[in-house]
């Protein structure tokens, strides 16, 4: 389904402003400097939590882990990874390079590893923040942020920006990654790839922990917005296998993009025809049987290539008028086997016990419409997951973030706390005894 052109100036000119905000703007807490030479203590890993590997069968215990590189070179040096990679587990740091510090935070940049869909080793990057007062007895929670869509090249990384990572309102280390794919340079990350997202926001918990100063706890939260919010839902459901050392309070997805196959109405086609060419054309680095040009048309091919080299501003100026015009000769949310794959990245078909789920959406949103988001309740509630559904009353893409701030924040202190979470969904009825 295709969205069909009316003629009018004022639609694209409307289109063009609201997807350009597709990526989160977040609340940034603490000064920025993005000097590598800014002074700070210098990370080790010494005496810190062991990062086992995916197939890990009980929690670790700290050991002497060997010094990551500390690097002194530029910003973008620091994002051409060592080769070949050095030997290493998920979440072992590659090297730290610092960003800024402040009276009461301090902000790194980071590399480690981390494993794509197809459990590929994988140097990922992102940003640490820590604060420098004294920690709890079992040491801070860990926020881990997957971030908005920016684009999928390295020089879309937000850990380039030297901003520190957010912390939505609660005391503790704050993570942000780029995901597997989007940093390194030379590198494309697979858009809306459930593994590459939802290992590297997981991993990105192991990493901080091997940070001495930073005196991160095994507790943790997972939380993004948008493609971030696809993000936090992929780490939410992959964390107790992927690391069953590390304890998931709980999780956080604001207008999250979801029900991958699906398209709704208003100028949603447009939205998710551009979207989509992202997802196929960068997903082919992780599935050979992809070939995106069985599914695209002459014209959006030669278009895609901008993923190579632009972030968002330049790929939605670049790529509105292909996915007006509809950019796919078969439709990959139809066709095998883009379907399949398309199918397998989505969330929402798995319960985790004892880690609830906070969904946000806004009622005016026209990126991920509540359409969607009540659609994905539905899924979640049918499975069984804890879930806490808030829908904002006027709220658009990114007032779901900015008007929702105190409710998450509140949220997430209840769940840090050990207070019984409320689950939204109706309660499921007794199945019925067996007859006969």
């Amino acid at each position: 389904m295709f969205f069909k052109p009316v003629g009018s100036c004022i639609v694209i000119h409307r289109l063009v402003k609201v997807i350009l905000a597709l990526g989160l703007s977040f609340a940034i807490f603490g000064c920025s400097n993005d000097s590598p030479n800014a002074t700070a203590p210098v990370p080790t890993a010494r005496d810190t939590a062991e990062a086992p590997s995916t197939s890990a069968k009980a929690p670790s215990g700290r050991n002497s882990q060997a010094q990551p590189e500390p690097f002194d070179g530029s910003v973008e040096d620091f994002y051409v990874a060592p080769d070949p990679l050095p030997k290493g587990k998920a979440g072992d740091l590659i090297r730290v390079q610092t960003v800024s510090q402040s009276d009461d935070y301090v902000t790194l940049r980071i590399m480690y590893h981390s494993n794509d869909a197809l459990n590929r080793d994988r140097a990922t990057t992102g940003v640490v923040t820590y604060p420098l007062g004294n920690a709890p007895s079992d040491g801070w929670p860990v926020i881990s942020t997957a971030h908005g869509t920016s684009g999928v090249a390295s020089k879309c990384a937000p850990s380039r920006s030297g901003e520190p990572a957010p912390g939505w309102g609660v005391p503790g280390v704050w993570v942000m990654t780029d995901y597997v794919g989007m940093g390194p340079v030379g590198e494309l990350h697979a858009y809306l790839s459930k593994p590459s997202e939802g290992n590297a926001v997981i991993d990105a918990v192991r990493a901080a922990r091997q940070l001495e100063h930073a005196r991160a706890s095994t507790r943790w939260v997972s939380i993004g917005h948008s493609q971030g919010g696809h993000g936090a839902l992929s780490a939410h459901e992959l964390a107790a296998r992927r690391a069953p050392e590390l304890n998931l309070v709980a999780t956080v997805a604001l207008a999250p993009a979801a029900m991958l196959d699906r398209v709704y109405g208003g100028i949603d086609p447009i939205v998710t025809n551009i979207l989509t060419m992202m997802a196929l054309y960068s997903g082919t680095s992780e599935h050979p049987d992809l070939v995106a040009a069985d599914y695209m048309t002459p014209e959006a091919l030669t278009a895609s290539k901008i993923f190579e080299t632009d972030c968002l501003d330049g790929i939605t100026n670049a790529l509105i008028p292909v996915g007006i015009s509809g950019p796919f000769s078969s439709d990959p949310r139809e066709t095998e086997p883009a379907r399949r794959e398309l199918l397998a990245n989505d969330v929402g078909h798995v319960a985790v016990e004892g880690v609830p789920l906070l969904l946000i959406s806004g009622t005016t949103d026209d990126r991920v419409v509540i359409e969607r988001a009540r659609d994905l309740y539905d899924r979640l509630c049918g499975v069984s997951q804890v879930t806490e559904f808030h829908v904002i009353e006027g709220a658009d893409h990114n007032g779901a973030v900015t008007q929702s701030e105190s409710l998450v924040r509140t949220w997430l202190k209840d769940r840090l706390d050990g207070e019984r979470p409320t689950n939204s969904c109706p309660a499921q009825p007794d199945p019925e005894p067996p007859t006969g």
